[in-house]
């Protein structure tokens, strides 16, 4: 199945849909109605829309009249899913070391899944080609400090010391966050590269209350607060580093909504749960950075880092992960010359998989292979993406 009526594709073999609306609080009425229409589905509420993602196509329909009732029209061309594809020649030896790193639980491909479907499926598949060198591709994870201690990955080591490796040498920098500030009224609230707050809610009622409030509030101060729906959990997140001025560019005082977003989840009754909070990006060396993160760039349909300096491309409804690229020493021609064991993964609908196909190659990419509904792609330094249709 590719279609579910008109608004409805099958992404990496979940309904998925997105509503576009004209506000935060335009979207969490179309969140509330669903969370009367099922307790089980994943809501991720954006100032410019609403992503909906059902385990099965029972509710779609009824999703879909409540989202044309309040006006809200669907765009299938929005819809994409990234994921991180690890090859080991011994998958058993590298898997628990991910788990604890990223607190990610077994997937059904004998991968690993982000139990709140937030951050990128971690899936890793057997491969017996060599490539000892260093990886051009890590992951960062950044998780409240407790957490960090608790993973037991060994002593760090790096630039900053929050660097660990995997078996293979695959790394990841495995970073402590901090609280927001100091005032009481942000204690909810984490500094985990995201300013997040994840609250336990007792109710479908209490989750609506929650998003609604969250919607007004960020909505009145003029903030694109990413506000995530899941069974008896409300997130709100920040975006990477938005709660900086410098990021957001605009006239808000990120730590003052922080205050007003928990003073109305307290009153409504939610609890705040302080290990949940998890941030995930991806980081690529490349030699010429400007080359490679313009094709990412195109590939993805991502945005760029506003700030002078920074290097971040973003998904512009901030459902997928932030990309950030960094230079690699020109000399390193063997670790460059080598294949990753790490690459991007991304399904999209299968009716557009052939235009983004296009889109990637314009951009400079290479096909290195395809089969029925894959096609394996390199970017000008050969990182590869994997494009998957449906």
């Amino acid at each position: 199945m590719t279609e579910v009526g008109t608004d409805w594709r099958v992404v990496d073999g979940v309904t998925t849909a997105w509503f576009d609306a004209p506000s935060l609080v335009g979207g969490a009425a179309l969140a509330g109605r669903i969370a009367e229409l099922s307790a089980e589905a994943v809501v991720d509420l954006r100032a410019t829309g609403v992503r909906v993602r059902l385990d099965s196509d029972e509710h779609a329909e009824a999703v879909s009249a409540a989202a044309r009732e309040l006006g809200l029209v669907a765009d299938p061309a929005a819809l994409q899913h990234l994921s991180v594809v690890l090859e080991s020649a011994d998958p058993s030896a590298v898997t628990p070391f991910w788990q604890r790193a990223l607190d990610y639980a077994p997937g059904e491909d004998g991968g690993l899944a982000d139990p709140l479907r937030r951050d990128p499926e971690l899936r890793i598949r057997p491969s017996t080609e060599p490539r000892p060198l260093r990886n051009r591709l890590h992951l960062d994870v950044v998780r409240p400090a407790a957490a960090v201690e608790q993973a037991g990955l060994g002593e760090a080591y790096g630039a900053f010391g929050v660097c660990h490796a995997d078996a293979d040498g695959n790394e990841v920098d495995l970073v402590p966050g901090d609280a927001l500030s100091e005032a009481i009224g942000t204690a909810d609230w984490q500094a985990v590269f995201s300013a997040m707050a994840c609250y336990r809610v007792a109710s479908p009622t209490q989750q609506q209350d929650l998003a609604a409030a969250a919607a007004a509030l960020a909505d009145d101060a003029g903030f694109p607060l990413l506000v995530d729906l899941r069974p008896g959990l409300v997130i709100l997140d920040s975006g990477k580093d938005q709660a900086e001025a410098d990021a957001h560019g605009l006239e808000v005082d990120f730590t003052d909504l922080a205050e007003h977003l928990q003073t109305a989840a307290r009153e409504i009754g939610a609890t705040a749960d302080p290990a949940l909070p998890r941030f995930a990006q991806l980081f690529l060396d490349a030699a010429d950075v400007a080359v490679v993160r313009a094709f990412w760039l195109a590939a993805l349909g991502y945005d760029p880092d506003r700030r002078a300096g920074a290097s971040d491309i973003a998904d512009p409804r901030r459902l997928n992960p932030v990309l950030v690229f960094q230079e690699i020493d020109t000399s390193e021609t063997e670790r460059r010359r080598q294949r990753n064991r790490i690459h991007v993964e991304l399904a999209v609908p299968s009716d557009l998989a052939r235009t983004r196909l296009a889109t990637t190659l314009a951009a400079g990419g290479r096909l290195l292979d395809e089969s029925a509904g894959r096609w394996r792609v390199a970017d000008p330094e050969g990182n590869e993406l994997v494009i998957v249709s449906g």
